[in-house]
């Protein structure tokens, strides 16, 4: 039989088409069978895909702004309670720390040393006329106990780590020297005040020298006093609040220290300034 071969390369283009055609058909069923299971609204280009994202966006923020002005909202509903109580708790700790100013009704209290002619007097020592740390420490404890709530000392306030000294008869305050007369200044309720001074037992000695020797002491009420704020650094290096110890109790709270009685003189003969009894005796 005689063959014809350009018969068999038409059959074999033909099949190759077909193939081809055949693929393509499958594909083309394929993605149309993905298509169907896809949401419709779905974007099949870069071009949807950056505008879907974009209103995506659009909507997430449109909640973020709505959360964020709910948050807003409720936080300014409760700023008011919340500031109120911080600024009570700003305004005693700066208090009790002396950092601001302070004016109020209280009590002046003025210690002079004795005038040199009482040397005259038989008995007298001259460190019996002198104003010395022991008689400032008496008269400010004895206000603190009245309920004294801010104080000054040489018009400078007295705090928590406020320290003197006496050298001579000259007052060593807060890296300053004074001389007498010593003032020192308490706002509180004046009749308390000066109460808490007179029943002091100490006092009560000072008081037998002012009539003895004739040392300074003068008490003045006053409508209005002003005292300054402290200046100096309030840093504490070796001192910290014990466990359950509420730092913001008033000062009125506060304990204090008292020095020791002291027997009173007798009316006859003034002891000297070596003698337990003086009220001058450091």
């Amino acid at each position: 039989m005689t063959r014809h071969p350009r018969r068999r390369r038409v059959t074999t283009g033909t099949v190759a088409v077909g193939i081809v055609l055949a693929l393509a058909g499958v594909l083309f069923a394929a993605n149309a069978r993905l298509a169907q299971g896809q949401d419709s609204r779905a974007p099949q280009d870069l071009s949807d895909l950056a505008v879907a994202a974009s209103d995506r966006l659009a909507k997430l923020t449109t909640q973020v702004d709505a959360l964020r002005a709910d948050v807003e909202q409720l936080t300014a509903a409760q700023v008011p309670a919340s500031a109120a109580a911080d600024d009570a708790q700003t305004s005693l700790v700066e208090l009790a720390s002396g950092r601001v100013a302070v004016a109020g009704p209280g009590l002046t209290v003025q210690l002079t040393d004795a005038p040199a002619d009482s040397l005259r007097q038989a008995g007298v020592r001259p460190d019996d006329l002198v104003v010395h740390q022991q008689d400032l420490q008496v008269v400010i404890n004895a206000l603190w106990a009245g309920g004294a709530e801010a104080m000054s000392l040489q018009g400078q306030r007295v705090i928590s780590t406020t320290a003197f000294r006496c050298v001579g008869n000259v007052l060593s305050l807060h890296g300053r020297l004074y001389s007498p007369p010593y003032v020192v200044r308490a706002i509180g309720d004046p009749k308390k005040l000066r109460a808490a001074l007179y029943a002091s037992p100490q006092i009560q000695v000072y008081l037998q020298y002012v009539d003895a020797v004739g040392l300074g002491w003068n008490v003045t009420a006053s409508s209005t006093l002003t005292l300054p704020a402290y200046e100096g650094t309030t840093d504490l290096q070796y001192a910290s609040v014990p466990a359950g110890i509420d730092v913001l109790k008033s000062t009125a709270d506060l304990p204090t220290t008292r020095p020791t009685s002291t027997p009173s003189p007798t009316a006859a003969s003034v002891p000297s300034a070596t003698s337990e009894g003086s009220p001058s005796a450091q």
